[in-house]
């Protein structure tokens, strides 16, 4: 049973009543890729093609674009008192919660995610943040500069325009809302291009924008090949802003795009390569054990700030590791229809081949003290189980590189100055998590570590009303908090001389 109090028998029964949107949405209608191609959509826990999607070009990129620039010229949106938009984003939330059964088994279909994580974090989450940003619509406020007498100095933050939102496979329609709402909440308008391996949820989404009253052209979305849809809307000359989560290869791209074409703003949230760093101060094992299985085995390890290392201190190590193994043995892959299974499969089988290149990379680099290439039964080659390597190097391959897997690298270290080092040895700064029952170590090694949110005591602590994103190669910017809003926003200064 699920918080919806739904059985795994139920569930198969709502997917098999699911259909699927399969058009593109632009200008408030579902349209045909001008090409007229398809491409397939395939659940990776079945090896069932769920849809033939429409696969958007840069003629697709074009119509959308100018579909928002349309709107975004004339208001229709921008222009609408911020308690208007606010009612119209808090129906969206709430058709969100009346379709929550849906969203969730479209996510849990298209990338193989779990239903019990679709069902009682992604979805409510996405509607949870979308009426905490709408919320803000009306309770945001400009400036007055501290000008001289005759002189009166307004500072107000104006919509950038059109912005690109271009997001991951992971969490398809709870980062899509990442994007969305800040950006909409504060007047602009959107094309949306979700991964090529997880549209389904974000065309439904459109589809109750409409319905919640969103003017025709505030939202697109576009499906398609990142390298052909995703690059058309980075160097397109009529985008204002690119907000991105995915790889750091295709972020670095996005920068590119943006300097041959118009010097738009680009807002990326990368890669990671989290270290989960835990001290000789420690009484309870238990709780870190977990803490550590939660941190890497969660959503498959298909995390951008999993704490995919772990930097032990050597006193500890051994009863820690023997306890996170015994854990992570017990974790079978599943259906991720049935509200039991605690893991399911990777999104498709080549990322799962991936994973087992970085295995097989793993048994020259560390010592292999769980895992298995194969998964007894499993339909599909999209399936693998938790491996964890220890004595792994601070600069194996493993260590360094984000797998983006269920694939756990132990790194012994002999002190404090010691874990801080290894855990700052990365070219990413997602996040971090800290474990000491030393409240002043616990603090002083958390101002040490280089990391855009530092877990102290947990795993991958997060909530809307605080900022997420890195350092380094993770990316810059922010999402969540009211931080996000200026990325989508610009300030403008106007002076009025009235003495």
């Amino acid at each position: 049973m699920t918080s919806t109090g739904h059985t795994a028998e139920q569930w198969h029964k709502i997917a098999a009543a699911t259909t699927f949107r399969d058009r593109l949405w632009i200008g408030g209608e579902f349209v045909d890729a001008r090409s007229e191609r398809r491409r397939p959509t395939v659940d990776p826990a079945t090896g069932r093609v769920l849809a033939e999607v429409a696969d958007g070009d840069e003629q697709d990129v074009d119509r959308a674009v100018a579909a928002a620039r349309a709107a975004f010229a004339d208001r229709r949106w921008a222009g609408r008192a911020p308690a208007a938009r606010k009612k119209v984003l808090l129906r969206l939330a709430d058709l969100i919660r009346a379709n929550a059964d849906e969203l969730a088994v479209l996510d849990s279909l298209d990338a193989g995610k779990l239903i019990a994580d679709t069902s009682a974090v992604d979805v409510p989450g996405t509607a949870a943040i979308l009426q905490w940003y709408a919320e803000t619509a009306d309770k945001t406020y400009g400036e007055i500069a501290p000008t001289g007498s005759g002189d009166l100095a307004l500072v107000s933050r104006e919509p950038l325009g059109v912005v690109a939102a271009v997001v991951p496979w992971n969490y398809p329609l709870e980062m899509a809302m990442w994007k969305l709402a800040p950006a909409l909440v504060t007047g602009n308008a959107v094309v949306l291009k979700p991964a090529e391996e997880s549209p389904l949820s974000a065309l439904r989404l459109a589809e109750l924008a409409d319905q919640a009253g969103l003017p025709p052209g505030v939202l697109n979305v576009v499906t398609g090949d990142g390298p052909v849809a995703g690059k058309a809307l980075g160097l397109h000359p009529d985008v204002d802003a690119v907000t991105f989560t995915g790889s750091t290869p295709v972020g670095k791209l996005f920068l590119e795009y943006a300097g041959r074409s118009n010097m738009k703003q680009v807002w990326l949230e990368c890669g990671g390569k989290s270290a989960n760093v835990v001290l000789d101060c420690n009484a309870d094992l238990d709780a870190v054990a977990n803490g550590v299985c939660f941190g890497i085995f969660t959503n498959a390890g298909q995390v951008c700030s999993a704490n995919s290392r772990l930097v032990v201190h050597r006193s500890v190590k051994d009863e820690l590791l023997a306890e996170v193994v015994k854990r992570a043995a017990k974790i079978r892959p599943g259906d991720p229809l049935d509200p039991a299974t605690v893991m399911g499969p990777l999104v498709s089988e080549r990322q799962a081949d991936r994973v087992r290149e970085y295995i097989e990379i793993g048994r020259g680099e560390g010592l292999l003290r769980l895992g298995d290439d194969a998964v007894d039964g499993a339909p599909t080659t999209a399936y693998v189980g938790p491996a964890v390597f220890d004595d792994v190097p601070p600069t194996a391959r493993i260590a360094r590189e984000e797998i983006f897997g269920p694939v756990l690298a132990v790194i012994g270290v002999d002190s404090e100055e010691e874990a801080v080092a290894v855990a700052n040895d990365s070219p990413f700064g997602l996040a971090a998590s800290v474990w000491s029952d030393d409240l002043r170590q616990a603090h002083r090694v958390a101002g040490l570590l280089r990391a855009g949110t530092v877990s102290v005591n947990t795993v991958d602590a997060l909530d809307v009303t605080t900022p997420f994103g890195g350092f380094g190669q993770s990316g810059f910017g922010r999402d969540l908090s009211l931080h996000a809003m200026e990325k989508f926003t610009a300030l403008k200064t106007t002076w009025v001389k009235y003495g």
